[in-house]
């Protein structure tokens, strides 16, 4: 059955009764591939500005922790307005669902201009605190610039990509974000090398082709029974900032940290790199981009867990929640375990890949990637567990859960780490991190399966 000919009420009825394994993986699919395509587009910049120098795709690195911190903008109000949106059309009430879907787009929006325009008047200490060093700097400028000046498209588009997938409309969303996608790796080599653009070329596709994706997506929302934002609809209210407080801060911290981390990252790859620190920081910049490509299949895999998720508890049907949640964990940890093992042995060709010409990027990028996927099956726990959390208005465990990957962890590690292991300590930072998050996460996820259990219970009595 096609989800996307149902009408609104049709949609619910279907979410609420369809078998789970099968309603997850139809969820499932279409975010999994906007997620690994708009993973492959940004490991395309690093692809092609790999090209021009190290320099250049060090830069591309500093400046991926301003692309994290905007995607941290845009899943707060994203997730924030379409978790609420998901357990409010579980419960019938529609016009609270409208009214946020508005508000949600409308301050992202809004925000995400404020956002560019403070960044390009504070430009250059902006990327020298990203960790730009004094050869990485006019290419960081260069690059951050132009991605500034779109800001609010890219933040935008991670709102109506979310509010979409909230309503059971995942290929829906899935068009918007593809067709960016393929736009972008089509315009990166014209831009870069035929116009001679350089790095500039990269961010000019990236901006553009996430215009194309809001236009899109914009389209998209007005199909298949799909809430539109208007602004007729705009009413923002603390009731309604509160609601997207909670369902949006665990994006925000996990995101948001993320963009920390990156900084962090940067910063201590180019101190402790020693002589080679512009290599350092090309390396760990392209693991970064090849464990956020594996990640993005299981990202997608949760996004497709969450609206049957947030729907479900809504409509109390806490028995199919659980049952989401543990067909997930369960597969995806499969996935990990296969992924991380391919990736083990082939972790030397990947990092080549990026940077053939120089034999210090590999050397360093290599042993981090390997350092990072012996742990990386334990990410199926830690992320369902997050988005679960999430989606049913947990906001403080979900936070916390969102938090400690890259932050309650990971930020003090690679602060202590290299003082004592030197550029070891930056390589292997991530896989004590994970070590860590897990260890917090088990508990509080158990936790919160027996509270439904138990609320499961209380209603069949």
């Amino acid at each position: 059955m096609n989800v996307h000919n149902m009408n609104q009420q049709e949609k619910i009825a279907y979410m609420l009764k369809e078998p789970v394994p099968h309603l997850v993986c139809q969820m499932a699919v279409p975010t999994i591939i906007s997620m690994l395509v708009t993973s492959f587009y940004n490991m395309a910049d690093t692809f092609f500005v790999g090209k021009i120098n190290t320099q250049a795709t060090a830069a591309v690195g500093v400046v991926f922790s301003v692309m994290a911190l905007i995607q941290a903008c845009g899943f707060f109000f994203g997730h924030g307005s379409g978790n609420f949106i998901s357990r409010k059309l579980g419960a019938g009430e529609f016009e609270e669902a409208n009214i946020m879907a508005a508000t949600g787009f409308f301050s992202a929006f809004l925000v995400g201009i404020l956002l560019g325009a403070a960044g390009l008047i504070f430009l250059t200490p902006l990327a020298k605190v990203l960790g730009s060093t004094p050869t990485i700097l006019p290419y960081t400028k260069d690059y951050l610039r132009i991605i500034l000046i779109g800001c609010h498209f890219i933040m935008s588009s991670f709102v109506l990509n979310n509010q979409l997938r909230f309503q059971g409309s995942a290929s829906y969303a899935m068009v918007g974000i593809v067709s960016g996608a393929v736009l972008n790796i089509v315009l990166d080599p014209i831009l870069i090398f035929v116009l001679d653009l350089g790095v500039a070329g990269a961010a000019l596709a990236t901006v553009a082709s996430q215009v194309v994706s809001f236009c899109l997506l914009l389209l998209m929302s007005r199909r298949g029974g799909n809430i539109r934002a208007r602004f007729i609809n705009f009413k923002p209210s603390v009731y309604l900032y509160k609601e997207m407080f909670k369902g949006g801060i665990p994006s925000l911290c996990r995101q948001g940290l993320a963009s920390a981390a990156q900084i962090c990252l940067n910063r201590a790859a180019g101190i402790y790199g020693g002589d080679f620190s512009d290599a350092a920081i090309a390396g760990m910049s392209i693991v970064s981009r090849i464990t956020m490509f594996a990640n993005s299949a299981l990202i997608g895999f949760g996004q497709g867990f969450q609206p049957v998720c947030g729907m479900n508890y809504g409509a109390k049907k806490y028995g199919r929640v659980r049952e989401a949640f543990a067909f997930c964990v369960k597969y995806a940890a499969v996935f990990l375990v296969i992924v991380s093992a391919v990736g083990f042995v082939l972790a030397e060709p990947l990092v080549t890949l990026f940077r053939r010409e120089d034999m210090d990027v590999i050397r360093i990028g290599t042993l981090a990637l390997r350092l990072q996927l012996i742990v990386f099956p334990l990410n199926a726990w830690i992320v369902m567990c997050n988005m679960m959390l999430q989606s049913i208005g947990k906001a403080t465990k979900a936070s916390v859960v969102a938090a400690a990957r890259q932050g309650i962890f990971f930020i003090p590690l690679i602060l202590i780490l290299p003082c004592f292991f030197g550029l070891l300590g930056v390589q292997m930072c991530q896989t004590w991190a994970d070590i860590c998050t897990l260890l917090l996460s088990v508990p509080l996820g158990v936790g919160v399966l027996r509270e439904m259990k138990q609320m499961e219970s209380s209603i069949d009595v």
